[in-house]
């Protein structure tokens, strides 16, 4: 929580918490993380390197969406503090709710997305996107038509429940607020053992948020808003793969069309194609999303990286070596990670951690081929479909990837659990 700096007279106090906007370099330096170089390998016992190896997992290379997706989160909040001004009276006659009772002008709605297969990344990046801003929460020593201090919240990323109803929703959404503001607005709420009352509950969250100005709402796993049931039959092929909607969804959808459409908080959403695809099959949700721009982020691809590997996210990847006789990063070695992977970044780390602690378990100190292979034959199992699905293209078995990707977290509670011993 911070200060916001010092405004010029007569400017929006609202845009100073937003900080300067980055250049497209510098948004991705700033999103880009890499761990310390391993050094000294020789004399570092191969238990502890054991354990220095999964500082890999926090190794993050930002491709160039990633840095679009940061000037576009930027645009949503700036635009949408641009018109919310504190001085204004519209601005207030907004947030109390008067101009939408008196049909008065509202600014266009400002909606992003952000798409891709389960673990390439995207709540990463949109993450980062977000703590691109210089603090989450911005405190005011004074406001514009309000006695003492206020508090303006910068941006919020939740990640829609599992079971899509608007109670679970809400319920989320206000332990999110109290987090980061530190305190207990929603106590009475977050008190009981279920809310009973979603939609209420989601509109008392609205309004505070809208009182204190909230300048992007992130909404990650985005699919979760629709049955998984309506998703297999139409994985299935049953149907004509529409998604049908429950009540429950139906108004939350509404719910966050309004959001947008009263022009009070930017919404970026987060998520599969299944999910995507499903929110943006009424054109008028699929023209709101457009307004603040999609991005698809891929999985790695050997025509992606061809001559450039060496300052790719394998090549990078490659210096993260903990034996005493390391492996090149060449092209041989590349395509068969691509092809034990899919290229998806995810299951890239969980392949090069695996292969090392296969690689220290033997006498020579070294780095193989076939420490890949066996990785993926045994470590990574379960997610041989899902890459064989990638790999042939398989409509058909493409269609059940999520289950088997996304869907079940204790697989990767267990890999990253068994690496560390």
């Amino acid at each position: 929580m911070t200060k916001p700096t010092q405004h010029a007279a007569g400017s929006n106090l609202l845009l100073d918490g937003l900080g300067p906007m980055l250049t497209h370099a510098d948004a991705m330096l700033a999103m880009s993380y890499v761990p310390p170089l391993p050094t000294n390998v020789e004399q570092v016992p191969r238990h502890q390197r054991l354990l220095q190896v999964q500082d890999v997992r926090d190794f993050h290379f930002s491709p160039p969406v990633e840095a679009q997706l940061q000037q576009s989160t930027y645009m949503m909040a700036w635009q949408g503090y641009r018109h919310r001004d504190p001085r204004a009276a519209s601005t207030w006659a907004t947030v109390s709710g008067e101009a939408q009772r008196q049909g008065m002008l509202l600014q266009s709605p400002i909606a992003a997305c952000v798409e891709g297969l389960s673990g390439v990344g995207k709540t990463q990046a949109c993450l980062r996107s977000l703590r691109c801003f210089p603090s989450q929460v911005v405190e005011h020593a004074s406001f514009p038509k309000l006695n003492g201090a206020h508090r303006q919240v910068v941006w919020l990323s939740v990640e829609v429940p599992p079971s899509g109803k608007a109670a679970d929703l809400a319920r989320a959404l206000m332990e999110a607020w109290d987090r980061a503001t530190g305190s207990d607005r929603f106590r009475i709420w977050l008190e009981k053992e279920r809310i009973r009352d979603g939609m209420r509950a989601l509109d008392e969250w609205r309004q505070v948020a809208v009182s204190h100005f909230l300048g992007v709402l992130h909404l990650d796993e985005i699919q979760n808003l629709f049955k998984i049931t309506s998703l297999r039959k139409r994985r299935s092929g049953v149907g004509d793969g529409a998604p049908e909607l429950s009540i429950v969804e139906d108004q939350l959808l509404r719910w966050l069309l309004y959001l947008t459409n009263s022009g009070q908080v930017p919404l970026l959403v987060s998520g599969t194609p299944d999910g995507v695809g499903a929110l943006t099959k009424r054109m008028s949700t699929l023209q709101r999303i457009n307004t603040g721009g999609y991005h698809a982020i891929e999985r790695l691809r050997w025509e992606d990286i061809g001559a450039k590997l060496s300052t790719s996210f394998l090549g990078q990847l490659g210096r993260y070596q903990y034996v005493k006789h390391p492996l090149p990063m060449d092209e041989n070695l590349a395509r068969l990670i691509l092809d034990l992977t899919g290229g998806i970044q995810r299951i890239v780390i969980a392949l090069w951690i695996t292969a090392h602690r296969i690689a220290l378990a033997r006498k020579e100190d070294t780095l193989r081929i076939e420490d890949f292979q066996k990785a993926a034959a045994t470590w990574l199992r379960p997610l041989q479909p899902a890459i064989e699905a990638l790999r042939e293209a398989s409509p058909a078995k493409l269609a059940r990837y999520e289950d088997l990707v996304s869907q079940d977290p204790t697989f990767w509670a267990a890999l990253w659990d068994g690496t560390n011993r």
